[in-house]
Parts: structure tokens; C-alpha cells; sequence
């Protein structure tokens, strides 16, 4: 019976935020997949972790428009998530909420599920806020480089602690349903430390490409937003944004798990 009212909940919810634009078709569907299996195994506490990521991050993704126009030309895909995001974003949560099925005595798939989102919210909140800062973002790898505002591996302080205050929104209430307070800093920087992660693929091995007409670095393939064909500059072809995200999520979840073990 929860499995089903799992179903039904997750389908409703998916079929609501295609209706607002938040995702496409194919991420609707996607959406109603997680969200049974979070919904329908995990109940509502589990659910409310999984909405809570989903409701800040499609709000933060359409506030302070008008300071975020002329960026949509460097990420590869717009607000609008698709089957890709969605699962990048919420595939290992996914995956403990069905070993919570096996487990439903352990702790391990809570601390690993909260921390996955963690670090998948913690990166949005960054991203969306992050581009509010002021002064150029530096790159990860070399923090003396200033670049462009939206560059994938460009950290700076607004972004950061919005990256803290993001993972926090998952913490919080994840060490308030375990009944356990020493969750919240371990969550809260183990997907702090995920969007980092992140942010170092995004510098480093995240296939990354160059717009020649408009002459700036872009995620977008093959197109540009200007319609010309992008050339791939550096990093590894596959390893496009959503692959980041599942590794953001994964890198939450991991180092969540190895604090538990020291």
C-alpha cells in the first residue's frame, strides 16, 4: 500500500511540475520513477528531504532573473530539468532509499541519502547564488585566475556559502527526523564537500566546448545558444554536466559514509 501511495504522490508531484515548466516530459517521468521508489520505500520523511531539494532548487533557478541574463549561454541545459538532470541530481539517493528497503533497520541508507542530496542541493544553491557574487568567481584549480561569471570550476565566496547554506536545508531536517543532532554538521559538509567535487570535475575533466562566433567557453553541444557549432576545447566527451552531478552526489554520499567508519 505505501509503495502505491508512493506511486500516486510522485506522479502527482511530477505531473505538477511539468505543468509549471520546472521539468520537461522525459523529466516528469523520471521525476514520477525516483520519487515512487523515494516515496513509496522511505515515506514521508524521506519524501520531504526529496522535496525540499526539488521545491529550492526549481525556485532558486527562477529568482534574480534579470542578474542572471546572458548566462544560460554557458550551461548546456536551461531550468527546465529533463530525464538526464533528473537522475544525475537524484540517482544515488535513489539508489540508498531502495537499500533502505533491504536495510530498514541501518542507518547507513538515511546518512548516505541525506548526505547525496545534500551535496546535489548544496551544488544547485551555489550555482543559482553563486553567480549573484559581485566579483568575478576564481577557478578551483588555481585560485589566482579570475574567469567569466558561470564558468564551470569557478568558485568564490558568495558561492560557497550558499553551497553551506544549501546543504544545510537538507541536514537539518534529515538530523531532526534521525532524532540524531550529530548528523547536521556531518551531512551539512559532506555535501558541502560534494559540491566542491563538483566544482573540480567542472574545472578539470568536464567536457567543455568553445563557441567561435560568439567567442566564449560553453557547456552547450553541439549548438551554441547563437546556433553555431561548438568545438570541443577540453575534457573528457562524456562526461557532460548531469554525469557531474551524479559524481557530486556520489562524492556526498561517499564521504558521508568514511566519516561513520573513522
Amino acid at each position: 500500500m505505501q509503495l502505491l501511495i508512493g506511486f500516486f504522490l510522485a506522479l502527482v508531484i511530477a505531473f505538477l511540475a511539468y505543468k509549471t515548466r520546472s521539468l520537461n516530459a522525459s523529466g516528469a517521468i523520471a521525476a514520477a520513477f525516483t520519487g515512487a521508489i523515494i516515496f513509496g520505500i522511505g515515506g514521508w520523511d524521506w519524501a520531504v528531504l526529496l522535496l525540499a531539494f526539488f521545491v529550492t532548487s526549481s525556485l532558486l533557478s527562477r529568482a534574480f532573473k534579470k542578474r542572471k541574463q546572458g548566462l544560460d549561454e554557458k550551461f548546456s541545459k536551461g531550468h527546465e530539468r529533463d530525464a538526464g538532470q533528473v537522475f544525475g541530481n537524484g540517482g544515488i539517493a535513489t539508489l540508498f532509499a531502495a537499500l533502505h528497503f533491504f536495510f530498514p533497520e541501518s542507518p547507513i541508507p538515511w546518512i548516505g541519502f541525506a548526505a547525496s542530496l545534500a551535496a546535489v542541493n548544496a551544488d544547485t544553491w551555489a550555482t543559482e547564488l553563486g553567480v549573484l557574487n559581485p566579483n568575478p568567481p576564481r577557478m578551483i584549480t588555481n585560485l589566482k585566475k579570475s574567469v567569466e561569471k558561470g564558468t564551470s570550476g569557478g568558485i568564490s565566496l558568495v558561492g560557497t556559502l550558499a553551497s553551506l547554506f544549501g546543504a544545510l536545508v537538507i541536514a537539518l531536517p534529515a538530523s531532526i527526523f534521525a532524532g540524531n543532532w550529530s548528523l547536521l554538521p556531518l551531512i551539512a559538509l559532506a555535501g558541502l564537500a560534494g559540491s566542491l567535487f563538483d566544482s573540480f570535475l567542472g574545472g578539470t575533466v568536464q567536457a567543455m566546448y568553445y563557441c567561435p562566433a560568439d567567442k566564449k567557453e560553453t557547456e552547450k553541444h553541439p549548438l551554441h545558444t547563437c546556433g553555431t557549432e561548438t568545438i570541443h576545447i577540453r575534457g573528457w566527451k562524456w562526461l557532460d554536466n548531469d554525469w557531474v552531478n551524479f559524481a557530486c552526489g556520489a562524492a556526498g554520499a561517499f564521504i558521508s559514509m568514511m566519516w561513520i567508519m573513522l
